[in-house]
């Protein structure tokens, strides 16, 4: 007997989701599934944090259950890509996802080319943020700003100044507010005589 979790959303406190618990249990009951744990938000869709769809995830890694039924998918994430990524995790963890409304279920092969779909859909969205974020930096870049930290300045000569002076690195990574790894470099390298 597969173990089922059951997840249900309404977008107000005025909503109750009594209507999608009561639908998914009468599925659970057909298909023979043993709930586990029912999880419920009452919160906007476009929220990205949500307590009861969180803890789902989390006991979904855990193992906890087999199979997550839903009402419809738009109860479940708060945007196509969200959606895509909950999709993914579940299918990594060998979790089935079951739609009541949209009649998906991943278990059966129409299912799980839907996942293989959707999970090219991801990857490609993937790659076009990735694109659109190396093109973004490229036209910074020529127009002249600078991408990325800003270079540190640092003193050389009162650097080297200190370490003859016998403060060990760490004081000195201190004083001048930067990392030991930071000013091991800067020691190694010796400084020009007109600095010295």
């Amino acid at each position: 007997m597969k173990r089922a979790a059951l997840y249900s959303r309404v977008s107000t406190y005025d909503q109750n989701p009594q209507t999608q618990i009561l639908d998914l249990r009468q599925m659970a009951d057909q298909r023979g599934y043993e709930i586990v744990q029912e999880y419920s938000d009452k919160i906007s869709g476009t929220k990205a944090k949500r307590p009861g769809l969180d803890q789902m995830m989390t006991d979904a890694r855990r193992g906890r259950f087999d199979v997550v039924l839903v009402w419809a998918c738009d109860r479940i994430a708060r945007s196509t890509r969200h959606f895509l990524e909950v999709l993914d995790d579940l299918s990594r963890l060998e979790v089935e996802f079951i739609s009541f409304r949209e009649n998906i279920d991943t278990a059966g092969p129409l299912g799980r080319a839907i996942i293989v779909i959707i999970g090219a859909i991801a990857e490609l969205e993937r790659s076009l943020i990735v694109e659109r974020v190396r093109a973004g930096m490229r036209r910074a870049r020529l127009e002249g700003q600078h991408i990325g930290r800003n270079p540190l300045e640092l003193d050389n000569a009162a650097i080297h100044r200190d370490r003859r002076r016998g403060k060990s690195l760490r004081q000195i990574a201190r004083d001048h507010r930067i990392s030991t790894a930071t000013g091991q470099p800067v020691l190694r390298k010796p400084l020009p005589r007109w600095k010295c």
